[in-house]
């Protein structure tokens, strides 16, 4: 009896070995990223039975001390979803502030509001000119203030440009991070399959780091997972199985016009249509049944249509660069609607454009009209001048082959015409000779009737930023209004984004006081662990002497 009272100080020995082993261990990586708090499970050992009566309720029974059943890990799976689902949310709403406050520094060209001072300097060049508009002076400052106003909107444009292709570059670097995240979840899944397959303990460090990288996989897009009875977690991204129990299905991204886009256009490779060019080579062919994303769904929280950092870079970067074509050529609004007015980007670059071509198509108009213009003279000698001859701005080239969804407004190989930012240039003869249009009528007398025009033109409200919004304004209230729109957008993404950040914050808070590494617990528990070390020690010793006691008193018997 005393033998095996021995072992069971000994069982007691290893387990608080085993249990301190785990606190040092907790304790080492207090600061580890994603670490989870492990526990030990202790139990008792198989009881030794001595004697059976089944006539009484209790055999005779011996205990055997105490076992070390498993280290487990404490976390919440109902706060780990609600943790990954609020992240992607947040990260998508971050997104979409940081885009926003990129356009405003745009907008007003990083706080030198030098556009709107162009536009203003125009606008001062006309009434000057309305005073005296023979006057050189005042001819040679209206061409100069319309050349900076033009070059001044080409500059925010191409801002706006590079900011959106700097985006598209991040949507390629996001997929290829997906990618990374799913074969290394796999990875994961069959390392933690092979060390618990016997049931003798549990990959709690590796579970750990696949538990991290849900984590980061669920602030790029909407996830679904879930452990199978072997241990392996599933995943499934924005509805798609993504990583499986042997293989992860890739995402691809299309930067060719496959896509009909031109923009890094993520999608699904097993879904796509392949084929072979004529080296033989495996190419894809159609994607369009293959797309990660929907784009045209409204942003909605019930919807899930808010999630992820990929879904939002793409929403804001839009898919083209807009003009104002993408307004006036929509006759019903729907597709600005769902196109256009998600994309922070291509919302203001089409809104910002129809600006420019408004007052680009304005003043030529009127100057193509003007008395005083010699191609409208009754008794002009020369038939081959014409009104557009006088055009204060000319097209400097065929416009952009621009990059345009294929619908009924854009088709495939088509470009717009008319006016946009990119392809106006001021008119060479105005450049050379300000004082082309003298506004000077045949009798010799002042053109106040085209300058009463002009004026007119800059003072009348009849246009509005897009097809969703009522309100009309003149042209330098239109530039205002577009600032506003940007700024209280800006200001709504950013109160929505405070909000789930606190969402985010309080999610993580209840998390970590589940699965984190409290200091002053774990210094418990190793007080606790190492008493009963001790106390396992002293009893050994006490059962030692014992049988010392008994083998020497035999002994002299």
């Amino acid at each position: 009896m005393l033998m095996s009272n021995l072992y069971t100080g000994n069982t007691g020995l290893v387990t608080s070995q085993n249990a301190l082993n785990t606190t040092a261990h907790n304790l080492s990586n207090i600061n580890t990223e994603g670490y989870t708090r492990q526990q030990v499970s202790q139990g008792d050992c198989a009881y030794q039975t001595l004697s059976k009566n089944y006539k009484i309720v209790a055999w005779k029974q011996i205990g055997r001390g105490v076992t070390y059943n498993n280290c487990k890990q404490v976390r919440s799976f109902f706060l780990d979803q609600q943790y990954r689902l609020e992240a992607g949310r947040n990260s998508f709403y971050d997104v979409s502030v940081k885009t926003l406050e990129e356009v405003e520094d745009q907008l007003q060209e990083l706080n030198g509001t030098e556009f709107a001072d162009s536009l203003n300097n125009l606008w001062v060049s006309v009434q000057e000119m309305a005073k005296d508009p023979t006057n050189a002076t005042n001819q040679n400052t209206f061409v100069t203030r319309a050349n900076e106003f033009l070059t001044r909107a080409q500059s925010v444009y191409q801002g706006l440009i590079d900011y959106q292709e700097n985006m598209d570059q991040q949507v390629a670097e996001l997929v290829e991070q997906i990618n990374t995240y799913g074969d290394r979840i796999r990875e994961l899944n069959e390392d933690i399959v092979e060390i618990e397959s016997g049931n003798q303990e549990h990959a709690n460090d590796l579970r750990d780091e696949r538990n991290l990288l849900l984590d980061k996989l669920g602030e790029l897009g909407n996830i679904d997972y879930y452990e199978d009875v072997w241990g392996n977690v599933l995943v499934s991204f924005e509805g798609t199985q993504f990583v499986t129990t042997d293989h992860v299905n890739h995402m691809g991204v299309d930067t060719t016009l496959v896509s009909s886009v031109g923009f890094a256009t993520p999608y699904w490779e097993f879904a796509a249509k392949h084929g072979y060019d004529e080296l033989g080579n495996r190419v894809v062919l159609d994607i369009s049944g293959a797309k990660v994303f929907d784009l045209t769904l409204p942003v909605s929280t019930q919807m899930n249509t808010d999630v992820g950092k990929l879904r939002a870079t793409m929403l804001a970067r839009g898919d083209h660069y807009a003009t104002y074509h993408d307004i006036t050529d929509d006759s019903t609004g729907s597709y600005y609607s769902k196109n256009i007015s998600q994309s922070v980007i291509m919302n203001v670059e089409a809104e910002f454009d129809q600006l420019v071509n408004n007052i680009i198509t304005t003043i030529n108009s009127v100057l193509e009209q003007a008395p005083s213009n010699p191609a409208n003279y009754t008794n002009k000698e020369d038939d081959s001048v014409l009104p557009s001859f006088y055009d204060l701005f000319v097209m400097s080239a065929p416009e952009d082959t621009l990059k345009y969804d294929i619908d009924d407004n854009h088709k495939a190989g088509e470009n717009p015409t008319g006016f946009t930012i990119r392809n106006t240039m001021i008119n060479d003869y105005y450049l050379q000779t300000p004082t082309l249009l003298e506004y000077r009528l045949e009798d010799g007398s002042e053109d106040t009737e085209t300058m009463n025009n002009l004026k007119a033109a800059f003072t009348n409200s009849i246009y509005t930023l897009n097809p969703n919004t009522a309100t009309t304004t003149d042209f330098l209230g239109y530039y205002n209004m577009l600032v506003s729109q940007v700024a209280t957008s800006g200001s709504v993404y950013n109160s929505i984004s405070e909000s789930q950040q606190q969402t985010v914050d309080t999610i993580a808070s209840a998390r970590e006081e589940i699965h984190g590494v409290s200091s002053d617990e774990e210094l418990q528990f190793m007080i606790q662990f190492q008493n009963a070390f001790n106390a396992s020690s002293r009893y050994i010793n006490v059962v030692s002497e014992m049988l010392e006691h008994l083998v020497t008193s035999l002994g002299h018997s």
